[in-house]
C-alpha cells in the first residue's frame, strides 16, 4: 500500500492509525499531520509513527488520507494540492465534502474516495461506506476498500446515496447512545443502582444486537418472539407508539440527511 498520511489526528484519525497498526501496518509507513504539537508528540510516542507538515507528508504519502473538519478542508486542499501527484489515491473522511468538490480544488485527474465512517471503527466495529469519484480505479479504491477494514466493515455505494448513509451509520452511534442514555435513567427511575442499571442495558443492547448479526432474522420477528400477548413488552411498545418514537426516528435521520446536503452545497 505503500505510504499512508493522514491529515487530521483527532479521534477518527486515531481511529484509524491504531486500526491499520492493528492490521498489521508498519509504523514507518504511516505519516501523521498534527496542529497540536503535544497532542503529536504523544502520538508518536505511542504509535511508533513519523510526525510531519502537511507539505511534507503529502510529498511523502501514496496514500492521502483527509480527516480533517469540513471547514478546514479546503485550506488544506490548497496547501498540498501541488504535492498531489497522479498515482496518488486522496480519502476524505469528512462530512459533506463531495468528490466533486475535492477534485476541483485537486490537480486535473486526481483520484479520489470519499468516505462515511463511525466512531466503532475505535473498537475495530466501525460501518464505513466510500464511493469513487470520477477519476478513481478499481484499484484506487480498493485500496480504501482494505485500509478502511482495518477497523470494521466497508460497503462500496454510489455517492448520491452518502447522505442516506451518514444520517444511518454516520450518526448512527449516537442515537443508540441516546437510547442507552434514556433506559439507563429508566432503571434508576425503577429503583436500580446506576451500575447495575447500565449492565443490565448494556449487556442487552449488546445481546440484541448479536442476534440480528448472526441470526440474519428480520427485527420484527425478533420482536414479537418477545411480546407475548397482553404482557410487559406489548405495555412497553404500545407506549413508543403512543408517543409515535418511530416516527420521531424517521423524522431526525431525514433531518440528519437534509444537514448533509446543506453541509455538501456549503450552508453552516
Amino acid at each position: 500500500m505503500g505510504t499512508t498520511a493522514i491529515f487530521g489526528a483527532g479521534v477518527m484519525g486515531e481511529t484509524l492509525l491504531s486500526g491499520l497498526l492493528r492490521a498489521g501496518r508498519d509504523g514507518a509507513d504511516i505519516i501523521i499531520t498534527e496542529r497540536n504539537p503535544q497532542r503529536a508528540e504523544a502520538l508518536a510516542e505511542r504509535y511508533g509513527v513519523r510526525v510531519l507538515g502537511n507539505v511534507e507528508a503529502a510529498r511523502a504519502a501514496d496514500t492521502l488520507v483527509l480527516v480533517v473538519k469540513p471547514q478546514d478542508m479546503t485550506a488544506l486542499v490548497e496547501e498540498i494540492r501541488d504535492h498531489v501527484v497522479p498515482g496518488n489515491t486522496v480519502v476524505s473522511l469528512a462530512a459533506g465534502i463531495t468528490t466533486e468538490r475535492l477534485e476541483s480544488l485537486l490537480p486535473d485527474g486526481s483520484s479520489v474516495v470519499r468516505v462515511i465512517p463511525n466512531t466503532p471503527a475505535r473498537v475495530d466495529q466501525g460501518m464505513s461506506a466510500i464511493a469513487p469519484g470520477r477519476h478513481c480505479t478499481e484499484a484506487h479504491l480498493a485500496e480504501a476498500e482494505r485500509m478502511l477494514s482495518s477497523c470494521g466493515k466497508v460497503i462500496r455505494l454510489e455517492e448520491r446515496h452518502l447522505d442516506a448513509v451518514t444520517a444511518i451509520s454516520g450518526s448512527g452511534p449516537a442515537y443508540i447512545f441516546y437510547v442507552v442514555e434514556a433506559m439507563i435513567e429508566a432503571g434508576v427511575v425503577l429503583g436500580l443502582p446506576r451500575g447495575t442499571s447500565t449492565e443490565l442495558v448494556v449487556q442487552t443492547l449488546y445481546g440484541a444486537a448479536t442476534m440480528l448479526r448472526e441470526t440474519a432474522t428480520h427485527p420484527t420477528v425478533l420482536r414479537e418472539e418477545v411480546s407475548s400477548p397482553g404482557g410487559t413488552t406489548v405495555a412497553a411498545l404500545r407506549q413508543l407508539d403512543d408517543h409515535k418514537v418511530r416516527a420521531a426516528f424517521i423524522t431526525a435521520m431525514e433531518a440528519a440527511a437534509a444537514r448533509s446536503r446543506e453541509l455538501a452545497s456549503g450552508q453552516v
